[in-house]
């Protein structure tokens, strides 16, 4: 389980209402309007269907808040915990119909963060022994960048730059406008404040020495070879973090790891995490 500080209220709420809004349409929930009594009651429990990471339960529960605030919600699991299929992470009690109409978003959004969170571990246990932290990067679902982020997180791993304004990343476009890897530098020492990192990306060793001799804070190593890489991180000998990035997968990040670097980021983690399995169970009329 990961120490994982929630996320603000102001984030989350925004994000559930469009989901809301989105399902319930014109005119709400017809279905559950239509069939469920107005005084029927139910209790509920949100349960994995496999094994994993659980992730997204603030959101969950925002989600019923939103909808019906006289909803009792408790959580069996803490956010960022390992389950076993069959784990009954959340517990809902009150209105049947609010529970109904707040279900779908509400397991859609642990059932994509949870996804998320699985993939980060078992990238991360792939490390093994070594020093290397798997980060994500900019590569998440639109407008869902906060929660994906969050995700990888209660996965165990951690976060690149959160979006275009809180470090500066030079990457090979960047470099073929800006007439080459020093002038790139230069200008972003030039622009900058004294608190934002600048990390640059190198796709060959030659272009590594010429990093070298302006400096960086954290260097990309792009698509390299293991051997590449193992030459990369002798010759930066620690003046830089360095960071692997492109062809990551479980199967590679043992051999990647083991090169030295000190990050290896993936964009698999949030593009390409597949849907974790939760389900939402009755359990008695309250």
């Amino acid at each position: 389980m990961r120490n994982l500080s929630p996320l603000s209220p102001l984030i989350l709420e925004p994000l559930v209402r469009m989901a809301l809004g989105e399902d319930l349409g014109r005119v709400g929930d017809i279905t559950s309007d239509s069939v469920i009594a107005p005084e029927a009651r139910a209790r509920v429990v949100i349960a994995a269907r496999e094994n994993g990471v659980i992730a997204g339960l603030d959101v969950a529960e925002t989600a019923f808040r939103l909808v019906d605030s006289s909803l009792t919600v408790k959580r069996l699991k803490p956010e960022g915990s390992d389950v076993k299929a069959g784990d009954e992470v959340m517990e809902i009690e009150g209105r049947a119909r609010s529970i109904l109409t707040a279900e779908r978003v509400a397991l859609n959004f642990v059932g994509r963060m949870s996804g998320v969170a699985t993939l980060t571990q078992k990238m991360v246990r792939a490390v093994g022994n070594h020093k290397a932290r798997i980060c994500s990067t900019r590569k998440t679902t639109p407008g869902l960048r906060s929660l994906e982020k969050y995700a990888v997180r209660a996965g165990g791993g951690v976060n690149h730059r959160l979006g275009l304004d809180d470090a500066i990343l030079i990457k090979d476009n960047h470099i073929a406008i800006a007439g080459g890897v020093i002038p790139a530098l230069k200008r972003a020492k030039e622009n900058i404040g004294h608190m934002v990192k600048i990390e640059i990306e190198v796709d060959t060793l030659e272009q590594l020495r010429e990093v070298l001799t302006e400096g960086a804070d954290v260097i990309m190593l792009d698509n390299m070879s293991f051997e590449d890489m193992t030459e990369a991180v002798r010759l930066v000998n620690g003046r830089s973090v360095i960071e692997a990035s492109g062809g990551v997968t479980l199967e590679r990040i043992p051999k990647i790891a083991a090169t030295g670097v000190d990050m290896i980021s993936s964009g698999a983690l949030t593009h390409s995490a597949p849907n974790f399995d939760v389900g939402l169970d009755f359990k008695a009329a309250a």
